[in-house]
């Protein structure tokens, strides 16, 4: 399954028809989250189906089409469902603080031709030209953003195959002050997208452009995403295993807070967890709990501790006297605790 975007250019009236619609369906999806939550007190509760033949009909009464509605009743128990099961937090009521901005298609859609799509409920849409893979169009949803209106589609299709140029191994170590430290001793230096617009975002936000704020952090977050594609994109071209050590990002953004956002290293594994396969590369993530202490030549557990030791970013073994930095020594051990030494690790490849 491959997801892809394109920007649309609505006129006005199709515009004013599509807030209309996400002003209804954030009723809807209000409706349906205290629903499911009163009548679960009661113990009572729904299969997926049963749920969306509450409102059968509806949807003509309100002017939006019936399987939209039934999809925006979808996404509101699966989010229970998720809670129910511990997989997810309570979900949330839409207002002004928490905006409703997409509008779900489960339906597939066959009309594509040239520069325009047709949806069901609004007719023909145009959109800025560009190249869309072959596939079935599984469902679609339409999302709002800063920067206008978007279609995501999810296509059934395969994705493009990355071609590898390497057969090594690398160990990666998630940082702050360098975006990643690789085992062979390459540091990736930070961009620092949020630090560059920090002055212009004060700007808009002293002068309450809600809009002008909106369309900043969209452009970060823009530039965040394509920092990480492209640099997945090397690491699975470069290498055919890949450990990554796995930070607890929830925990660390208690402490850290705007570091660990700007750094979006669960972002970046992510891309590589589904890239990997399409370069014929292994991808592993293991616990890195103690990397920056054990000692990768000898094993000891010398490194400083606690956070005052984050601060030492050199040390020496106490052990055997090798000397170490903090950042390049932890993704060694990484790398030792995915794929074993690298003796072995020559040896398995070699066979």
């Amino acid at each position: 399954m491959i997801q892809t975007q394109l920007k649309l250019r609505l006129n006005v009236t199709q515009e004013t028809l599509l807030n209309g619609w996400l002003f209804m369906l954030t009723g809807v999806w209000n409706w349906a989250i205290r629903k499911i939550e009163n009548d679960a007190k009661g113990e009572v509760y729904y299969s997926k189906q049963t749920f969306q033949n509450l409102l059968a009909g509806h949807g003509q009464k309100i002017g939006i089409p019936s399987h939209t509605l039934q999809g925006m009743l979808l996404m509101a128990h699966t989010a229970w469902s998720r809670c129910f099961k511990k997989l997810g937090g309570k979900p949330r009521l839409k207002g002004i603080r928490n905006k409703l901005n997409s509008i779900p298609f489960p339906d597939p859609l066959r009309t594509i031709e040239g520069n325009r799509v047709k949806l069901p409920g609004i007719g023909s849409l145009r959109f800025h030209q560009q190249d869309i893979p072959s596939g079935k169009i599984k469902c679609a949803r339409l999302v709002k953003r800063a920067s206008g209106w978007y279609l995501c589609l999810f296509i059934d299709a395969e994705r493009a195959p990355i071609v590898s140029t390497g057969d090594g191994a690398i160990g990666i170590d998630p940082g702050f002050i360098d975006l990643l430290t690789l085992s062979d001793g390459e540091k990736v230096t930070h961009p620092r997208e949020l630090q560059r617009s920090l002055e212009r975002l004060g700007q808009a936000q002293r002068g309450i452009n809600r809009k002008l704020t909106a369309r900043l952090h969209e452009r970060i977050k823009n530039q965040r995403k394509d920092r990480n594609h492209k640099l997945s994109l090397r690491l699975v071209q470069e290498n055919a295993v890949i450990v990554f050590s796995k930070d607890n990002t929830q925990g660390m953004a208690r402490t850290f807070g705007k570091s660990v956002a700007s750094s979006a290293h669960a972002q970046l594994r992510a891309m590589l967890a589904y890239k990997s396969p399409t370069g014929g590369t292994q991808y592993l993530e293991v616990d890195s709990r103690y990397s920056t202490r054990i000692c990768s030549a000898c094993g000891c557990l010398s490194g400083p501790t606690g956070l005052a030791g984050l601060s030492v970013r050199k040390w020496v073994c106490s052990g055997c006297g090798t000397p170490h930095d903090r950042d390049q020594n932890a993704a060694i051990n990484t790398l030792m605790a995915g794929v074993g030494t690298t003796l072995e690790w020559e040896t398995r490849h070699a066979a």
